[in-house]
């Protein structure tokens, strides 16, 4: 069966949740996970993305996904919502066992074909951001950044920040893309698309 041009990402369905790489669905066909910091907007973007309201479980308490949730486009194709850190009021040992479970998944996982990682446009590359650039580097993951909230800046200073993220990775190995997003604005949503057509269909 050949695969189609494009997805339709707006088709996106809720598939399950699981704690752990074990636990995850049958791990055939493509997908392609989203990661950051609690504040980045990471339920906001899939959201957007998809067209979706609440679809991806968006909170006024930053940190409450605390599994790997997988949406399904159809029966090949997933998006993937990861746990996110930074400020989960959780205790050190269950942050630990979260950060363990990610790196498994990101290093093991056979159908998983790239990386979406949302970084705040005001507070890009943190520690966290740039240990996920560093197991994406590692498993010669394909990489697109998102720097969220586009729409807090102006647009100089935005691009400003874009570049000098762009000038930072400079240096990495790997398959990697920087881009500007709101989910306020819709800015980006086509560039985006456009990427994880690339990356899940293989074009």
């Amino acid at each position: 069966m050949t695969s189609p041009q494009t997805l339709n990402y707006r088709k996106a369905q809720f598939l399950t949740s699981a704690p752990t790489l074990a636990a995850c669905p049958e791990d055939s066909g493509a997908e392609v996970a989203f990661a950051g910091r609690s504040n980045a907007g990471k339920s906001s973007a899939i959201n957007t993305l998809t067209n979706q309201k609440s679809l991806a479980r968006t909170s006024k308490t930053p940190g409450r996904t605390q599994l790997i949730n997988f949406f399904s486009l159809d029966d090949t194709y997933r998006l993937v919502d990861l746990p996110g850190y930074g400020f989960a009021k959780v205790p050190e040992k269950v942050k630990l066992e979260w950060q363990r479970h990610l790196s498994d998944y990101l290093q093991n996982r056979s159908a998983l074909r790239g990386l979406v990682l949302l970084m705040d446009v005001r507070h890009p590359l943190t520690e966290f951001d740039r240990t996920m650039i560093g197991w994406a580097d590692e498993s010669e993951l394909p990489l697109q950044l998102l720097l969220t909230k586009a729409d807090k800046l102006k647009r100089g200073a935005a691009m400003n920040t874009l570049q000098k993220v762009k000038r930072e990775l400079a240096g990495f190995s790997g398959d990697v893309q920087v881009q500007l997003f709101s989910s306020l604005q819709r800015q980006g949503v086509t560039e985006l698309e456009q990427r994880l057509n690339e990356l899940l269909l293989g074009q």
